[in-house]
């Protein structure tokens, strides 16, 4: 099992020690305000070098306090346990694995794992489209740390065609052309991979769990795909390079890119319209849940890994019947990390060896 144990200091509210992470399942119960969120970000920190609650590494800092650190330690297989260290001080940030440090984040993002459900999640269902977005583009990172570098170099090229757009400088543009479509049709074909292998997973889980057949993610690229009635395929290189020659005049008045994977469009569709518009709350709160148990499964599909699974108070809003067949659809897992307040049921969901830490201002007690 990958998390053995983590260290604080200085990290949120929580006491400088270390907790033992040892077992296949821990759960976290407090009340609201006392820490248990600040755990699971400690674990996904350990994993992804990044906080999934602020972009800004300073306000993780305990009060008073100028510097935090966190030491993880797993087991990446049976052979070997690994330490992942990070380190912020002055306003800058050291990640070390095994106590070498390492210059990209993306050489720890395959270590650990970690799949997280939390109630930000209810944006890839009712959010704007650039949550969507987000999800596949995790999703395919998950297991594959080179697409990271796919997104990345697409936007490094988009940021600057849209800074010479910005400035009237249009003698680059050809150039930025010809990098954008080819770095973008990378990114497209890898999100309708995505997202053809996620329906195979998605819509049957989730008429699992309501009843409602049908619901489907639907993909729509920016750059407008070729349909010949038996499938559809994205424009060629050249094709795309011309079109985006025609709208280049758009693209001067509009001072940015009008089109390219950072327009793509990710929907829910049930019978050829769009679910969300017309879905309950609790419905959107389930597609976002299933969403992550799809995730988790596509995963494991794809590596022949179990994940490590960070749930942070998200069963509160289920319904009881909802709730016990999303815990007993779970893909299987290396680890279960889930938060609970006091009053939940959470002794239905335990299993003979799952540990309890009560959390209690920022401390843990078993």
């Amino acid at each position: 099992m990958p998390f053995l144990y983590q260290t604080f200091y200085n990290f949120r509210n929580l006491k400088n020690d270390t907790i033992d992470l040892s077992n296949r399942e821990v759960y976290f119960v407090g009340e609201n305000g006392q820490g248990k969120s600040n755990i699971l970000e400690s674990l996904y920190y350990s994993a992804y070098g990044v906080s999934f609650r602020t972009h800004v590494d300073s306000q993780i800092v305990k009060n008073g306090q100028n510097s935090f650190s966190l030491n993880a330690l797993y087991k990446s297989d049976e052979n070997n346990t690994d330490k992942v260290s990070v380190f912020f001080e002055n306003n800058k940030k050291r990640i070390e694995k095994n106590g070498k440090k390492i210059k990209d984040r993306k050489e720890i993002i395959n270590t650990i794992p970690c799949i997280l459900f939390c109630h930000d999640d209810m944006k890839f269902a009712t959010g704007e489209p650039e949550y969507r977005r987000f999800f596949i583009d995790q999703s395919l990172t998950l297991y594959n740390s080179s697409y990271l570098d796919d997104t990345r170099n697409y936007k490094k090229v988009l940021k600057s065609r849209n800074l010479v757009l910005k400035n009237h400088e249009y003698e680059m543009l050809d150039v930025y052309d010809a990098q954008l479509v080819q770095l973008g049709l990378i990114v497209e074909e890898k999100r309708k991979e995505a997202i053809f292998q996620f329906n195979e997973i998605f819509g049957k889980i989730y008429e699992d769990i309501t009843g409602i057949e049908g619901l489907s993610i639907s993909y729509h690229p920016s750059w407008k795909e070729h349909d010949d009635g038996t499938r559809k395929t994205l424009p060629t290189f050249d094709e795309l390079i011309a079109q985006l020659k025609i709208q280049r005049n758009k693209d001067m008045e509009m001072e940015t890119t009008i089109s390219g994977p950072h327009r793509d469009r990710i929907d829910f569709v049930k019978d050829h319209h769009l679910f969300v518009h017309t879905a309950s709350t609790g419905q959107c709160r389930l597609i976002s849940l299933l969403l992550r148990v799809a995730q988790s499964i596509y995963y494991t599909r794809s590596t022949g890994l179990k994940p490590v699974l960070l749930m942070d108070d998200v069963l509160l809003e289920l319904d009881p019947d909802k709730r016990t067949k999303l815990t007993a659809m779970l893909p299987d897992y290396e680890q279960l990390f889930c938060t609970f307040l006091p009053g939940e049921p959470y002794e239905r969901y335990m299993k003979e060896n799952t540990k309890i830490y009560k959390i209690i201002k920022g401390e843990w007690y078993e």
